[in-house]
């Protein structure tokens, strides 16, 4: 009940931010329309290029937008955490009797959820309006879906709270989380598909954790994965997010273990 508390208090604290959000959406939607018209030239020269046809390229780009900040694609959420670890602050939450870790998954959690009520519906709406979709109709699919984007999110926090705690030995992260944030870009399949990405350098970007926070919820959605793929596609996810937490549990050990505050 503890960690459901926070996760609710995320999701209010994020829900104030009305104007934030409704630019968001505006943001976005342009985005979508402008990387969908770049998809729709490309995938007309390219019919099924990476295995994907035209209305299901779409529906990726639309994906990609709703999930956009829902999956901190481009970093951030735990900015706070680094700040209150550069500032010394993080020592009185360590003498909390609450699990470092699962304080700040369940406040990303309450902040994904409102995200993805605020800037994932919408854009995905207004895609469906303007564009011929590939949405499935079967509403297993679409709990499969959520299911791979609620594992997607765990991924994705587990990478960020690695990055945060670097700061327990950087003076500054913030060079850390832009690299980690333009890496994730990347490697999630934002800026193009990795079915796209040729020879090993597509086989190497399918099996790396941000995979699991883009690609993988995707190609639920547009029914690229089915059967005994869906189901690997959920385990990879699951595997990912297991591993990258457990990793930090360690890293949380050894960076607690001696706390030196930044300043004095």
């Amino acid at each position: 009940m503890w960690y459901t508390a926070v996760a609710a208090g995320s999701f209010r604290r994020y829900a104030t931010y009305q104007m934030a959000t409704v630019a968001g959406v505006f943001t976005n939607t342009v985005f979508g329309f402008i990387i969908a018209f770049t998809y729709l030239a490309l995938w007309h020269e390219r019919p099924h290029l990476g295995g994907y046809d035209q209305a299901q390229a779409l529906t990726f780009v639309w994906t990609g937008q709703a999930l956009l900040t829902v999956a901190a694609l481009m970093g951030g959420g735990l900015d706070e955490l680094q700040e209150r670890i550069r500032s010394g602050d993080i020592a009185v939450d360590l003498y909390r009797p609450a699990d470092l870790q699962l304080w700040w998954l369940s406040a990303d959690l309450g902040r994904a959820g409102l995200q993805l009520l605020g800037r994932g519906v919408a854009p995905m709406a207004v895609g469906a309006l303007a564009f011929p979709l590939a949405l499935p109709g079967d509403p297993l699919i679409w709990g499969c879906f959520l299911l791979s984007v609620l594992c997607g999110v765990v991924v994705s926090f587990a990478l960020r709270y690695l990055v945060a705690l670097a700061s327990f030995w950087l003076l500054d992260g913030s060079g850390l989380a832009l690299i980690s944030g333009l890496g994730g870009m990347f490697f999630s399949g934002m800026l193009l598909p990795l079915r796209v990405f040729p020879g090993g350098l597509g086989e190497v970007a399918r099996l790396l954790p941000w995979a699991a926070v883009l690609q993988t919820p995707a190609d639920v959605l547009v029914g690229a994965l089915r059967g005994g793929a869906l189901v690997r596609g959920l385990v990879f996810q699951v595997a990912w997010a297991v591993g990258l937490l457990a990793l930090g549990r360690l890293v949380q050990s050894a960076a607690t273990r001696k706390v030196v505050v930044h300043g004095g």
